[in-house]
């Protein structure tokens, strides 16, 4: 499809994408917001723990939730979106990844970014109790690839998914690593560094006999971790082959459900190779929009219902 011209316009601060980036993510609060929580046995015999929030009126319509890096369902740009659906007839499951909802999960595996066989997983529970005939899966950055790379690997998607939508998602993963580990960027990779390294440290001592205390210090970068952990716990070579097969650039031409990625050009997380023009120029049911203001994860707007969480309520009504 062609491009979508944004109409995203916020308020003269949030113009900036550090401060929209940090304000969305450290200070936005979401208040009079109920979960209820539901732990589902994976194919593997691990856990996942999903946090349901219903609509007050009885409804067939869905929206799946999925967090970023180090993220959570209870995160004010999961609640956010959450809220606002709910408060429109949709009911909303908030996905935690493995080892993501508070509790240390039982395999040395845990999520990634190209971890699509749990989200199939969560999938077929859903579709397996009948309840729901209109789905739509929300993801933001590293669920965003994720849900991306789950359309476009595979043949057949459950006909009760009807859209989809990215959110400031870092479609190339190499491309991404490589902005994370740049100066400007130097406080969030630090942050991001900081929270995996304590949860590998924990991880640790659940599997002394696979990873050492010595192979921990050794990480000084996020890439660095991915070499550690994330590639040698999830059958990848190294860091460079994770990337290179999880990312879902290469799955795009695939897509056959309706998809919408929202990505702010002033996304400092994302390379120009997270931007698919093409693949969305050349795919008619890929939609593309860049806003030139939004940093990551930080659309701003009016009555603290974000630009990206309007838009994807908007999109899913349009396909449902």
């Amino acid at each position: 499809m062609p491009i979508i011209s944004s109409t995203y316009h916020p308020p003269f601060i949030f113009r900036n994408g550090f401060l929209s980036t940090v304000y969305s993510g450290l200070v936005r609060k979401i208040k009079n917001f109920n979960q209820e929580r539901e732990r589902i046995t994976l194919s593997d015999g691990d856990f996942l723990d999903l946090d349901w929030s219903f609509s007050e009126e009885k409804t067939k319509k869905l929206i799946i939730l999925l967090h970023g890096l180090e993220g959570n369902a209870q995160r004010p740009y999961i609640t956010g979106t959450a809220k606002l659906f709910i408060d429109n007839g949709v009911d909303a499951v908030c996905v935690n990844f493995r080892g993501c909802s508070g509790e240390p999960n039982l395999k040395y595996r845990s999520y990634h970014s190209g971890a699509t066989d749990d989200l199939e997983d969560v999938i077929n529970h859903i579709v397996s109790t009948k309840h729901y005939s209109e789905i739509c899966i929300k993801g933001v950055s590293l669920g965003g690839n994720l849900a991306l790379k789950y359309l476009g690997e595979r043949s057949i998607i459950p006909k009760q998914i009807k859209a989809v939508i990215g959110v400031s998602v870092p479609c190339s993963l190499l491309g991404s690593a490589i902005e994370l580990h740049r100066f400007k960027n130097i406080l969030f990779h630090d942050r991001f560094k900081k929270y995996l390294v304590n949860r590998l440290k924990l991880k640790q001592k659940q599997f002394t006999d696979i990873l050492s205390i010595e192979e921990i210090k050794s990480i000084k970068t996020l890439t660095d971790f991915d070499e550690v952990y994330t590639s040698k716990a999830h059958g990848f070579i190294d860091a460079l082959d994770y990337y290179k097969k999880s990312s879902c650039l290469q799955f795009l031409s695939n897509i056959k459900t309706p998809t919408l990625i929202i990505n702010a050009l002033n996304d400092s997380f994302l390379s120009p190779e997270c931007y698919p023009i093409q693949e969305a120029k050349n795919n008619a049911n890929l939609y593309l929009e860049m806003p030139k203001y939004g940093g990551h994860v930080g659309f701003y707007d009016k009555k603290n219902i974000y630009y990206n969480e309007q838009r994807a309520l908007e999109f899913f009504t349009k396909h449902d």
